[in-house]
């Protein structure tokens, strides 16, 4: 007889928000970016284990105002749902063609790789899980996870790969890995109005509603 009083493992989530976010749009997933990530890594995990947080790596985009708001909104949602969230660099820059000399402008996020595996492994050095659950297909990430197993015995990296963001390198690097599937992504969306933490309403950005046209 299984003893229901077993301890559960700890797992703590570490989500690449732009990985996760350019994954379901490339996929065309659009209808489920309004994603409430503490249910999705809830929806993830096995009856043993327990999730005991939720990390989101991101940075604030700029130059585009609607991009904004609707970030903005996104990032008040999810703190209101108790994800914490930790913020790297969104810069501006150009790109200049070698051959015609045509220069664009161009905006790259960086950090984030940093951020991640800072976290993982000052919360694995802490104790803070036996799971880390990292959400992104970024191999940079490889080199703190095969840390992770090498200093730290007793815990494990487990990769759930966003939408179109698998990769082989960073799965063996992994004690596991899975890609999140659509159905477990339309499962995992936030009400449609839900209330801040100080009481005002956040709703869902008006293109990112479902469109029952995308869904087939």
């Amino acid at each position: 007889m299984e003893n229901s009083f077993e301890r559960k493992e700890k797992v703590i989530a570490y989500i690449d928000g732009f990985n996760l976010y350019f994954g379901m749009v490339e996929a065309g997933f659009d209808y489920c970016k309004w994603l409430n990530l503490k249910l999705l890594v809830e929806n993830l995990l096995k009856p043993s284990q327990v999730l005991t947080e939720v990390k989101y790596f991101t940075s604030r985009v700029s130059n585009n105002p609607e991009k904004q708001k609707r970030q903005s909104l996104y990032i008040d949602a999810l703190h209101s749902i108790g994800v914490k969230i930790i913020y790297g660099n969104y810069q501006d820059g150009n790109v200049k063609c070698l051959r015609c000399g045509h220069v664009w402008k161009s905006a790259k996020e960086n950090m984030t790789d940093v951020n991640i595996a800072t976290a993982i492994i000052i919360d694995a050095y802490k104790n803070e899980y036996d799971i880390a659950m990292l959400i992104s297909g970024d191999t940079d990430l490889v080199p703190p996870i095969r840390e992770v197993h090498t200093i730290f015995k007793d815990k494990r990296v487990m990769i759930a790969f966003p939408p179109k963001r698998h990769n082989k390198v960073l799965a063996i690097a992994a004690k596991g890995s899975f890609v999140i599937g659509r159905k477990k992504l339309v499962a995992s969306q936030l009400q449609q109005e839900i209330i801040s933490l100080t009481g005002y309403k956040i709703k869902i950005p008006e293109s990112w509603k479902k469109n029952e046209t995308k869904m087939y």
